[in-house]
C-alpha cells in the first residue's frame, strides 16, 4: 500500500507515529460535517485486565490534512466514509476532555465495507464457544484473537439447545471451545461483538 503515498507524506506518518494511538478494525458510529471540518466517531477495542476486551469511543476531527484511503490505498474524500465501515486509524494522542473524546485525525484506512454484512437466511452460524456467561444468559462465539469474527448470543427460555445425540440440555452444559451450530434472529446490533438472540443451539 506504500506505493500509493508520496515521500512527504510517509516523513508526515512517521513523524505522527511518536505522537499518535494507532487503533485497528475500528467502526464508524457517526458521522458529521460542518462548513470546516467533518467528524468521524469510532468505536475500538482496547485489551484490559484480565483479558477484557473494552470498546472506546473517540471522534476524529477531519480536516484536508487528513488522509483517507480506501481498501485498495486510493485516496478518498470523508463524504465517502459510511457509518458502519471498518477502518484502521490513526489520531492524535492529545484529546478534548468532552465525552466522546475529540482528536485530530491523521490518517483513516477503510479496511472492510461494514462490520456486519447481513447473513444469508437461514441465520446459521457453526463455530466454536469461547465464552460462556450463565449469570447473564449469553455466549460467545469465534476466536479469541480475533475481535471481528466473534458474535454474542443471547440465550433466553425460549432458546432450544442439544447436545450431539439430539438430547435437550441447559446452558449450563455447554463448554467453551465445543463446537455449535446455533440458529439466530434475523437482527444483529452493530455493537462489537454483534449480539442476536440464539433460537436453537447445537453441539456438532
Amino acid at each position: 500500500m506504500s506505493d500509493f503515498y508520496t515521500n512527504n507524506e510517509l516523513e508526515a506518518m512517521h513523524r505522527r507515529n511518536n505522537l499518535a494511538i494507532n487503533v485497528e478494525d475500528a467502526v464508524i458510529e457517526e458521522i458529521f460535517h460542518d462548513n470546516r471540518s467533518s467528524f468521524v466517531t469510532i468505536s475500538y477495542g482496547v485489551l484490559g485486565d484480565f483479558s477484557v476486551i473494552n470498546m472506546e469511543l473517540v471522534t476524529l476531527v477531519v480536516d484536508r490534512n487528513t488522509i483517507i484511503r480506501n481498501r485498495r490505498g486510493r485516496r478518498i474524500n470523508v463524504r465517502d466514509l459510511r457509518v458502519g465501515n471498518v477502518v484502521d486509524a490513526s489520531f492524535s494522542a492529545a484529546m478534548t476532555r468532552s465525552i466522546p473524546p475529540q482528536s485530530r485525525a491523521f490518517i483513516i484506512t477503510v479496511v472492510r465495507e461494514y462490520v456486519n454484512p447481513l447473513p444469508v437466511f437461514p441465520n446459521i452460524v457453526e463455530d466454536r464457544i469461547m465464552e460462556i456467561d450463565r449469570n447473564n444468559n449469553f455466549l460467545i462465539t469465534g476466536n479469541p484473537n480475533d475481535m471481528m469474527s466473534q458474535m454474542r448470543f443471547v440465550v433466553d427460555d425460549m432458546t432450544d439447545i442439544f447436545d450431539r445425540r439430539g438430547n435437550r440440555i441447559r446452558l449450563r452444559d455447554l463448554r467453551p471451545g465445543q463446537m455449535v451450530r446455533i440458529e439466530h434472529a434475523d437482527f444483529m446490533t452493530m455493537s462489537i461483538p454483534p449480539q442476536t438472540t440464539a433460537f436453537i443451539i447445537e453441539v456438532i
